[in-house]
């Protein structure tokens, strides 16, 4: 029998944990984030067979390594297959340059990937229990959708989701607040950086213990082991004659929790030769990167690709952690991280709004692509990198780019760019009709804490 896979916290203060433990409380009680005590691997032969593989029989394989012993294989086949009913698009751009379209779920956002997963197995794990739980996170804009969506209807969640109100796209406000039932939704005069910052003091705050607390955020190790998927998908479609060769991924990242995924990938064995993690001007990464000292950006910046705009990323501990060090909540390095492997495996840069822009209107006049402004950072940290390296194979380097929202989340940016209206999927049509149920909120945690006791 498989011997069940532990979970650790960051902070390095707190007993270890199932993964089921882990997925309901969210945080860790000493304020760390969970990570797997070993990470399981994936051989070539195994990756191989992910090509003759619908998406879905992947993510089984991959999710089940870290669910050892606490969920029968027969369960979670039906959600998986339940959850990943959509399609994952590979659109090549030039040569073996690719885009990963992660935007065709429910609400056309990589977000799904994750929240859909996690929201069916937090309710796996508590019909078991009969237990409640009230859902707490924070969105820079597309998580909340993702999350509501999700959860939406259920009886035994509630969720409430803290958003920056000037900070977020009327669609993407939409899709969070039209819903109603189980979803409260508040706005708040603040940063998302702030929004994060009340989520977490509410986890550690044993006066709100008895409402049974979990976040939905990448802070949850259940966000984070689904997206692990996508990159072992990527490269067993694009490599299925020849898996001996490595890949180059380029991310745009916020709140790290997408690059995080895919760093696990590769930790478990997914051949590849460089990560880009392309933020927006929130460049507190590429700095630390380049120094190995790290300085929050307080406040964020506030850029167009809005969902990055995070000036102290929570992942990023998980990241330190992967390469030895210690990062606490605060992002105070008490052990440092092995710099010279992680430069040699990851490429930071950072993307003005400018080039974002840039990007966007030459993308779609050369080749036709359409991109909003997080694909366009990672496409423009993509084209940096190759600039920069130019040992590379060229033409023959295989390279996936991440599209992490649909454009017809930003309207009015595209059709100021390139003068084109972005056809509207399913999900997203009809919301301008829908009543709005929200709530604003200032951006102190005591209200915060009042609001939490009179509703639940």
């Amino acid at each position: 029998m498989e011997q069940t896979l532990l979970y650790y916290s960051t902070n390095l203060e707190a007993g270890v944990v199932t993964f089921s433990n882990a997925l309901l409380k969210g945080l860790a009680p000493d304020k760390g984030l969970y990570l797997p005590q070993s990470i399981p691997q994936v051989t070539r032969e195994e990756i191989n067979n992910y090509s003759r593989m619908p998406y879905f029989e992947i993510a089984f394989d991959i999710i089940r390594r870290f669910l050892v012993g606490e969920i029968g294989d027969g369960d979670l086949l039906a959600l998986v297959q339940d959850a990943y009913n959509f399609p994952v698009p590979l659109e090549k751009v030039y040569d073996r340059k690719y885009i990963m379209r992660l935007d065709q779920g429910p609400t056309a956002s990589f977000k799904d990937f994750a929240a859909r997963m996690m929201a069916r197995l937090m309710q796996y794990y508590l019909k078991q229990s009969g237990n409640n739980l009230l859902i707490l996170t924070a969105t820079s804009g597309d998580t909340g959708s993702a999350v509501a969506n999700a959860f939406y209807g259920l009886d035994n969640i509630q969720v409430v989701v803290l958003f920056p109100r000037a900070e977020v796209t009327e669609r993407q406000r939409k899709q969070m607040t039209t819903l109603g039932k189980n979803i409260h939704v508040l706005a708040l005069d603040a940063k998302f950086d702030d929004c994060q910052a009340l989520v977490k003091l509410a986890f550690s705050d044993p006066g709100l213990d008895h409402l049974c607390l979990s976040s939905a955020n990448s802070i949850n190790i259940g966000r984070l082991i689904p997206q692990i998927v996508y990159y072992f998908y990527a490269y067993s479609r694009l490599t299925a004659k020849n898996n001996q060769e490595n890949i180059v991924f380029s991310v745009p990242s916020g709140n790290f929790g997408d690059m995080m995924g895919g760093v696990l990938a590769m930790k478990m064995g997914l051949p590849v030769k460089k990560f880009i993690i392309a933020t927006n001007a929130n460049d507190e990464f590429p700095g630390y990167l380049a120094t190995g000292l790290y300085n929050k950006i307080e406040p964020s910046r506030n850029c167009i690709s809005s969902a990055m705009n995070v000036g102290h990323p929570s992942n990023l501990a998980r990241l330190v952690a992967l390469y030895g060090g210690v990062m606490d909540e605060q992002g105070k390095i008490h052990k440092p991280a092995d710099m010279d492997l992680m430069r040699k495996e990851i490429f930071s840069v950072s993307v003005s709004d400018q080039v974002t822009r840039e990007t966007i209107r030459e993308i779609y006049s050369k080749r036709g692509v359409l991109l909003e402004p997080h694909g366009a950072v990672g496409w423009a940290g993509l084209i940096e990198y190759l600039k920069t390296n130019p040992d590379d194979p060229g033409p023959e380097q295989l390279c996936v780019s991440l599209e992490t929202a649909h454009p017809a989340k930003f309207p009015e940016e595209i059709h100021r760019l390139i003068g084109l209206d972005p056809p509207l999927p399913e999900s997203l049509k009809g919301l301008e009709d829908k009543p709005e149920f929200d709530s604003v909120l200032p951006a102190d945690y005591q209200d915060f804490k009042k609001f939490l006791l009179k509703n639940f």
